[in-house]
């Protein structure tokens, strides 16, 4: 989904709200990925501890206002359709809560599509290979033949930590300058891209 100048603007109006220091759009991005817990501490690192449940609180209240918005990048749809119809596994290894992935699935009507999900209320937080290890478990799939997409270092982080392999793209979160140590197969421009990457590569 295309999330992410929300999330950005989600976590500075908390950080307003409660009269703290506005994390600028870099530093605000970068967090994502992670739960919201680690996500606020890494936003805003040199803060009295007692304002990271404060700032979850209102970061909670200013998305669940905008998440209804949030559509999915063109061709996603078809993309996880044909793959599923190809009998590919699809998962979701994410930092949001099961409430708020279980709402964004919901809203644009994706959930059956997905074979499994695991949230960072649920198990260890990216980059920690986790999410990634209960997910090949519970399909019964092996390491060495899953691919984690994302667009945050964390994403690809937690790829190598699992001994999964990991793709990049480069319209998301972090930018390519960042993903790139980090070994991905495949860099994708854009959905379509990472489309016909897949059909050939997969």
């Amino acid at each position: 989904m295309d999330s992410t100048a929300t999330i950005v603007k989600c976590i500075q109006a908390s950080a307003r709200d409660l009269g703290l220091p506005v994390p600028d759009n870099k530093s605000a991005s970068y967090v994502i990925g992670l739960g919201l817990q680690e996500a606020m501490q890494a936003a805003l690192p040199d803060l009295d501890p007692k304002y990271y449940p404060r700032m979850v609180e209102r970061y909670r209240y200013h998305y669940l206002a905008k998440d209804q918005d949030l559509i999915l990048f063109e061709g996603v749809r078809e993309m996880l359709g044909e793959l599923s119809q190809q009998g590919y596994f699809l998962a979701v290894a994410t930092g949001k809560s099961r409430v708020g992935l279980n709402r964004a699935l919901d809203t644009v009507k994706l959930m059956s599509l997905f074979d499994a999900t695991r949230c960072a209320d649920e198990t260890f937080s990216k980059p920690h290979p986790a999410m990634l290890q209960e997910l090949t478990r519970e399909l019964g799939q092996d390491m060495k033949r899953t691919v984690m997409i994302g667009d945050t270092t964390h994403d690809l982080q937690m790829a190598v930590n699992a001994g999964a392999a990991g793709i990049g793209v480069r319209y998301g979160a972090h930018p390519e300058s960042e993903l790139l140590p980090l070994n991905p197969l495949h860099m994708a421009d854009s959905i379509a891209d990472l489309h016909v990457w897949l059909n050939e590569n997969a």
